[in-house]
């Protein structure tokens, strides 16, 4: 395993690294006046649409695809992607979706490039890829437990030449963003059929007569700007074409799986940078305050956070880096174990830097006077996001027991 970056992926952080911190960071409380400007917070935020225009100059764009059938995006290995995207999470409100990387659309675009018919690449994916439309992912239920993807719940039911859609999704990610018209909806299409046989995906336009935006959800109090936000959907008779529907009836709960895997290691790389971001904070913190007479940055305890801190990162750091390049050299299936090794670790090593970091800016830390506070509700999120820790811990112990001897 080699981790070294080519002369490519290290030309193309290079210009992310100057992009970040000449345009992006400058930008945040510019996008936080102009979302302060908006009743809802949801109103449009041309900041964004700034950024993307300087990113597409410089080559940052679509960064997150790799190579596909139909040649799309950048092409880049997981393995080179990794760094980069690491970066984006210094400013996670900001980067990813400046330079079109954000999530659930990343997730959204992939599952159209490798089960998406030629009318609905035409219609969904082209708008994606050029960032004038955003989507929303609808998996999770709030009625049954969501963390098995087999009990959804909402009904899919063929009528004519038409599916109707029945039931209620919440935490439906990217659907508060008023850009987000493409919904990603998971149902059940066959209750009778085996249990992981039952469910399909349709692409549901969000002006469907039958859907509702019920509700916006926060997380910890935050918008969740950065994913388009969350929502509760309600689909009462929502009806949709037959050609609406993505892939093959039974096809939705392997689609779902997939989708999640490349999504969460993206959010892995980019906690890290969250992680990254809050150090660079600290350091500066520790460097000019004092305390008890002596300066923050020479007490023993402050020394030691940031030790632990740098051991705990670059352990995980070279945990996702070796996950990546086993995606690219023997696929996303078989990395199964260290995508769900990866997708607790790192939230976790990640909150405890964060709630260090906040610890030691005190009443600042816990204010909106600085990311940290935000940071930590993302990085707590994730240990839920994508799979509970105790379903990818339950299934990491089976595959341990069951590991032959050396």
């Amino acid at each position: 395993m080699d981790f070294a970056p080519d002369p490519r992926s290290a030309a193309l952080d290079a210009e992310l690294s100057s992009f970040l911190s000449d345009h992006v960071l400058p930008a945040e409380p510019v996008l936080e006046a102009e979302l302060a400007a908006e009743p809802d917070r949801w109103g449009p935020t041309p900041v964004i649409g700034t950024l993307q225009a300087a990113a597409r100059e410089r080559g940052l764009w679509n960064l997150f695809l790799p190579p596909n059938p139909l040649g799309l995006g950048a092409g880049l290995t997981n393995l080179q992607y990794a760094p980069l995207a690491e970066r984006t999470g210094r400013s996670p409100r900001l980067a990813p979706v400046a330079i079109n990387c954000a999530a659930p659309d990343t997730g959204n675009m992939e599952l159209l490039i490798h089960s998406g018919s030629d009318a609905q690449r035409d219609r969904w994916l082209g708008p994606m890829l050029e960032g004038r439309r955003r989507s929303a992912f609808c998996m999770s239920e709030p009625d049954v437990a969501s963390s098995d993807a087999t009990n959804v719940a909402t009904r899919i039911r063929r009528d004519g030449d038409e599916y109707v859609v029945d039931g209620v999704k919440w935490w439906s990610t990217g659907a508060m963003d008023p850009d987000a018209t493409l919904l990603v909806v998971l149902g059940k299409t066959d209750p009778e059929a085996d249990r992981h046989r039952q469910q399909s995906m349709l692409l549901v336009p969000r002006d469907t007569p039958g859907v509702t935006i019920v509700r916006p959800l926060s997380v910890f109090g935050y918008d969740d700007r950065e994913h388009g936000g969350h929502a509760e959907i309600r689909f009462e008779g929502a009806r949709v074409p037959l050609d609406a529907l993505l892939g093959g009836e039974g096809e939705g709960f392997a689609m779902a799986q997939a989708r999640l895997g490349p999504g969460r290691i993206h959010h892995c790389m980019r906690a890290i940078g969250m992680a990254e971001r809050a150090l660079d904070l600290v350091r500066v913190r520790v460097g000019g305050r004092t305390a008890f007479g002596s300066a923050l940055s020479e007490q023993g305890v402050v020394r030691q956070w940031l030790a632990e801190a740098r051991i705990e990162l670059e352990a995980v750091r070279l945990l996702v880096l070796k996950t990546a390049w086993l995606m690219d050299t023997v696929g996303n299936r078989a990395a199964r174990t260290e995508i769900q090794a990866i997708k607790v670790a790192v939230p976790r090593v990640v909150q405890q830097v964060l709630d260090r970091a906040i610890q030691l800016f005190g009443g600042a830390g816990v204010s909106a006077d600085t990311p940290l506070a935000a940071l930590f509700a993302a990085a707590r999120t994730l240990r839920i996001a994508d799979g509970p820790d105790e379903v990818h811990l339950a299934s990491l112990g089976r595959a341990e027991v069951r590991r032959s001897p050396a």
